[in-house]
This record gives structure tokens, sequence and C-alpha cells, in this order.
């Protein structure tokens, strides 16, 4: 069996633009503390993530306590809405849930995030068999990932773990099969 957690970043400076470099928020950094509590008894073997900031940010704080090096894969990064900074998220978040296909002229589809994120993970799956797995991730691609496991997943879902950071999901592969999928929250699990 091949165990991946899929870690969604803590919360971000949203008043950085820049998809790439935008850093966490002061109680984004506190909350990565509850990430390495979370998977401290998880044995984990890897440590992968988007390069992007505010993922690789998310999980360094586990990688650093258990010395392990954080691989960073491209493929796993946040779908690109756009050149331009959107107003209207909620409508385009919808709009590309209703139809799969659908981006502005500077973006992707979720198609095509869907596609990227599930060829790595299948990598992944391939590369790091057996292992325990932790891969720091985004809203957006986490969600067209359990989407391809769970076509009934929709923007009702993804509109429910929006403000959700950070947020695990724990997949249960046998070899490229998924065998379960787990929802995390991370600040409900530590109130128990």
């Amino acid at each position: 069996m091949t165990t991946v957690y899929f870690v969604r970043h803590a919360e971000p400076n949203y008043s950085n633009h820049d998809d790439e470099l935008r850093e966490l928020t002061e109680k984004g950094l506190g909350d990565c503390k509850l990430v390495t509590e979370y998977l401290s008894d998880k044995s984990i073997d890897v440590v992968l993530s988007s390069p992007y900031k505010r993922s690789v940010d998310t999980v360094m704080d586990f990688a650093n306590r258990y010395s392990i090096e954080i691989e960073r894969i491209d493929d796993f990064r946040e779908r690109k809405v756009d050149s331009e900074w959107i107003e209207d998220f909620t409508g385009f978040c919808k709009r590309q849930w209703a139809d799969f296909n659908y981006k502005y002229t500077d973006g992707e589809t979720l198609a095509e995030v869907q596609k990227r994120n599930i060829s790595a993970l299948k990598q992944v799956l391939e590369q790091y068999e057996n292992k325990n797995i932790v891969i720091g991730s985004h809203g957006t691609a986490l969600s067209t990932i359990i989407n391809y496991y769970d076509p009934t997943y929709g923007f009702e879902d993804f509109d429910k773990i929006r403000q959700l950071m950070p947020w695990i999901v724990k997949f249960t592969f046998a070899g490229k099969k998924l065998i379960d999928m787990e929802s995390v929250n991370v600040f409900e699990m530590l109130n128990e």
C-alpha cells in the first residue's frame, strides 16, 4: 500500500498577486505546526511539493523537523487563472467547474490542471510504491485530483473547502488503484 497525504497550503497573503511567490500570513505560518503535528506519527518517507512558495512553506516545518528534503514537482502547481488578477473569482470558479474546458485567454482549464496533476501523481505512485508520501498542494489542483477519482465532486464541494487552509486529503493506493480517500481537517482533529 502507498499512502499519499496531499496538504493544501496554509493561509496565504492574498495582497501578493504573484501566484508563484505568494507567502503565508502569520496565521498560515503558525498553522503549519498543525500539519507537522498531524504528520508526525505517519512514518513519512518522502516530501514532495508544488514549487509555489506557499505550498513548500506549508510542509517545510515538517520536512525540517524530520530532516527530509522537499522535492519540488512543477506539475503539482496550482492552475493558472490568467495573467491578470481576477476580481470575480467565485463566478470564474463556478464557470470552470460547470465546464472543465473553460479558461481565460492566458489561463488553464480544469481539465488541463487535472491531467498534469494526475500524470504527476501516477509517476509518484510508480517511483515511491509502498511508501508514505506528503505532497504540498493547492485547493483547485487538489480538488481536480479528488474529482478524477470521484466525479461527483464539483463546485459545491470545492466551495466548502475554499477557506479551509491547511487541509489534508489522505489517499491510499494499491499500486495505482485508489483504495480509500479521506479528508482531514487538522483544526477539528486537534479539538478531539
